[in-house]
């Protein structure tokens, strides 16, 4: 499993893959203060992201992927704070 509980963070590891969006969702439920970090995840399943997006935890770092990096965690960040990403033009 890549989703674990490290203290009060939650630990996103190499591939979350959609098994890991439920337990992902019962950890952030349990704890809506806790921390998701995603310094060592590779990869999230569309579910995992939509519960981040849902639930919008305090996320720690950006991933290891060039794609979680560049797309998915800007549009986490802007979900976070109710900013929508800059328009191309």
């Amino acid at each position: 499993m890549s989703v674990r509980l490290a203290g009060d963070a939650i630990v996103l590891e190499g591939p979350c893959r959609v098994e890991d969006a439920e337990p992902l969702l019962s950890l952030l439920q349990a704890g809506p203060d806790r921390t998701v970090d995603l310094t060592e995840a590779s990869h999230l399943h569309a579910a995992v992201v939509q519960v981040l997006m849902a639930l919008r935890p305090t996320l720690k770092g950006t991933g290891q992927d060039g794609f979680l990096k560049t797309w998915i965690i800007p549009a986490l960040i802007g979900a976070e704070s109710g900013d929508t990403p800059p328009e191309d033009g």
